[in-house]
């Protein structure tokens, strides 16, 4: 048999990751075919806020999905210490004493083989399979690839393909600036999102897109409305218009559900309600959303509770809570008497629009016979107090 085991730290496991192992499938037609992480890499420290060991596994069980026959290994994980090639091929040999190893590896570790711990015995024990970046790399890595041959009796086999211009620790750095989408399987990247890994922040374009799935086709122009106009209130008032975007586009994500799929969330969330929130699920999308925002998308606490307050208010809101309440008001889809006077005043004096919105809910909502719920009620005496 043919196994295949390509290492690395993954860290985090990108496309070009993945586009090595099928390369190195379609090309090779393994038998067995392993990926595994260090659990600590021998040549280097881990950057700091990198996810554990196991997390990393998790991901490549994620990034390796789509490649044939891979199986992604915790060998490494299981031992103490830095993880050496050479320690986890002794254990491969134990189990597969007559099979072929090979040893899947980039130019660049070739080149510096000599510098591994043990290399004399992993070129015994082993074919390394090189994958080289392109044909500019073929005469070096040929008279290299030659040198270890007639040194030390290497096999040796060259891969050529077309990597994908990507690096994990170019791809971690940029994670935090809302970026890399595109570079990471989707799967992967919504792991690191919701977990929040590397101090990951979504892109807002990919944001909107996993969101609107969640919405009624109408109700999407309210949603895409309120965001902007919560970015503009942003930038008014000094508030981050990221962070009023992302409020913003999963304020409603909850709203499409009907009251028993609303109650239902709340018992899997254990979210404690009144009587007066489990019979209105107006109020339970408020409660709802900010939770699933928070489990599918990692979001602070800060939007949680900008998410929470949206519909009702609350005395003594933060900036961020009242800019999404007020753009969830005002946003251009909404028409209604006053509806001007409340969008020129929340660009003069954000708590006199407070109170006047909430005033204009408390009037709208007696209007059709019901009672205020007692936030709305609370929030607009607190508000009114000096407006």
């Amino acid at each position: 048999m043919k196994i295949a085991v390509y290492g690395g730290s993954f860290n985090p496991p990108h496309l070009g990751h993945a586009e090595v192992a099928m390369t190195v499938y379609k090309e090779l037609s393994p038998d067995i075919f392993l990926i595994i992480p260090d659990n600590i890499p021998p040549h280097k420290e881990l950057a700091e806020g990198s996810p554990t060991a196991r997390q990393r596994m998790e991901l490549c069980e994620l990034a390796f999905q789509d490649v044939p026959g891979a199986q992604i290994s915790d060998m490494e994980l299981k031992r103490e210490g830095r993880s050496y090639t050479a320690d986890t091929v002794d254990l491969l040999r134990e189990q597969y004493p007559d099979d072929e190893l090979l040893l899947v590896m980039g130019t660049d570790m070739l080149l510096s083989f000599e510098e591994w711990y043990r290399y004399e015995h992993l070129l015994h024990c082993c074919t390394l399979v090189v994958l080289a970046r392109d044909e500019l790399e073929e005469d070096k890595l040929r008279a290299h690839a030659g040198y270890l041959t007639e040194r030390y009796g290497a096999r040796i086999r060259l891969l050529f393909h077309e990597p994908l211009p990507m690096q994990s620790r170019d791809i971690r750095e940029r994670l935090k600036l809302r970026m890399c989408a595109d570079q990471l399987d989707d799967r992967v990247y919504s792991c690191i999102i919701k977990h929040g890994y590397y101090d990951a922040l979504p892109e807002l374009g990919w944001l909107r897109e996993k969101a609107y799935a969640y919405l009624s086709p109408k109700r999407i122009a309210h949603v895409a409305g309120c965001e902007s106009e919560a970015v503009m209130l942003a930038k008014h008032w000094g508030e981050d218009p990221e962070t009023a975007a992302t409020a913003g586009i999963l304020h409603d994500i909850t709203k499409k559900l009907d009251h028993q799929e609303q109650l239902n969330l709340c018992e899997k969330y254990g979210i404690i309600c009144d009587n007066a929130e489990r019979s209105n699920p107006k109020l339970l999308h408020a409660k709802t959303g900010a939770v699933l925002a928070k489990d599918l998308f990692g979001v602070s606490d800060e939007i949680c509770e900008a998410i929470r307050w949206h519909t009702t208010g609350k005395p003594d809101m933060t900036m961020l809570e009242k800019i999404i309440y007020l753009a969830d008001y005002i946003e251009p889809t909404r028409d209604f008497p006053g509806v001007e006077k409340l969008r020129e005043l929340c660009y003069e004096d954000l708590n006199a629009a407070m109170a006047l919105g909430l005033k204009m809910s408390l009037e709208e909502i007696r209007s059709h016979g019901a009672e205020p719920y007692k936030d709305t009620s609370e929030a607009y005496q607190w508000y009114s107090q000096e407006y």
